[in-house]
């Protein structure tokens, strides 16, 4: 019984970090990357549907994305849906090819983008101590109704506590590597 709740709380620890990771990637760093466009929703035919489902995104150099819609009256609307996206990108159209121009960050957004990561970072922190609470009171249930002893509580809390710092540990060293990253130049 033990043994489930600690396999239960490490997966969804785990779920924490990678939620964590995907939404840290998809944050700019001045370098073109498929993933900053990924979650940019376009009007498909009247139901909004991911931009990676409606074209193929690839990077033609450091600085350049190239967006190749499947269908090629899809041209316009894809554009509108960058070019309204919180990224500030403004993509220019080739015949069915769009090109999306990656500009440098400045100082000033490199900082606020720190924040926003910091930000992102305490709140898988937050995700990583909700699955704690829970599996701890689950233990204590389990206590409580006689089914462990006070010592099998006590040895399933640390072994909780113990994934819970492996995975804040995990979220720090995801937060300080995309510091790192916004920051160089």
């Amino acid at each position: 019984m033990i043994d489930d709740i600690l396999k239960n709380a490490k997966q969804r620890m785990a779920k924490s970090v990678e939620s964590l990771e995907g939404e840290l990637s998809r944050m700019r760093t001045g370098r073109a990357h498929p993933s900053l466009l990924e979650h940019i929703k376009v009007d498909y035919y009247g139901s909004e549907t991911p931009l990676s489902q409606v074209a193929n995104i690839k990077t033609d150099d450091a600085r350049t994305l190239t967006v190749t819609p499947w269908e090629p009256p899809m041209v316009a609307a894809i554009e509108k849906a960058i070019i309204d996206s919180d990224l500030g990108l403004n993509p220019n159209t080739a015949g069915t090819v769009i090109r999306v121009p990656v500009p440098p960050m400045t100082e000033e957004r490199r900082r606020d983008m720190v924040k926003v990561v910091r930000g992102e970072a305490e709140n898988g922190r937050v995700a990583v101590r909700n699955v704690r609470r829970d599996a701890n009171s689950d233990l204590k249930e389990l206590e409580k109704e006689k089914e462990i002893s006070k010592d099998e509580l006590r040895k399933g809390e640390e072994s909780v506590q113990k994934l819970t710092d492996a995975a804040i540990a995990e979220i720090d060293s995801v937060l300080d590597k995309k510091e790192a990253d916004l920051m160089e130049v």
